[in-house]
């Protein structure tokens, strides 16, 4: 299941999700149909088959929740190590500029923790430990501000013209010999 801004369920909800778990259970062992079972825990058939699938397996332990799957690899000592190395910066690692990317952080915890991350992966890690990206604050010094604003109101409307409405005389957008 995934879940909107790489969010996911809480502690507390993921309780909620088991206890609806193990009343299918006890449905399953009444011998309820899937269709019936889904209908008064208010889920889908589907999820009512896997459960049902994993009950058969492995018992009622098959249906119990695995815990967040968002779980660091690396423990606190780790993390607190992780984060020193970062305010060390990119010069002292090797590179050439002073620009932490998630792939130069995905090598760094590789190297000396010997723990392979995602470069998605990475930035849950950093986000989670309260690090955040960020942009330059300064902007270059020939940047004209008016210019800008003039471009904005002036040139952009010519450049982006507005889309033609669907009315007679416009394009078909069907294919030819389609009808």
């Amino acid at each position: 299941m995934r879940y909107a801004q790489g969010g996911g369920l809480t502690d507390t909800e993921r309780a909620a999700r088991e206890d609806i778990r193990l009343q299918a259970v006890i449905r399953f062992e009444g011998r309820e149909t899937n269709r019936e079972v889904a209908s008064c825990l208010r889920v889908s058939e589907r999820s009512v088959e896997r459960w049902r699938r994993a009950w058969r397996e492995h018992g009622e332990a098959g249906v119990l929740s695995q815990g967040s799957p968002g779980w660091s690899r690396l423990s606190e000592t780790q993390i607190v190590g992780l984060e020193r190395e970062l305010e060390r910066g990119p010069l002292v690692h090797g590179w050439s500029d002073q620009r932490w990317t998630l792939a130069r952080i995905k090598t760094l915890i590789g190297q000396p923790f010997h723990v392979s991350y995602t470069v998605e992966g990475t930035w849950r890690l950093l986000k989670r430990h309260g690090w955040s990206w960020q942009q330059p604050a300064r902007r270059v010094i020939e940047r004209d501000d008016d210019a800008v604003e003039v471009r904005k109101k002036e040139t952009w409307p010519r450049v982006r013209a507005p889309r033609r409405s669907a009315g007679p005389g416009s394009c078909s957008r069907t294919r030819p010999g389609s009808r």
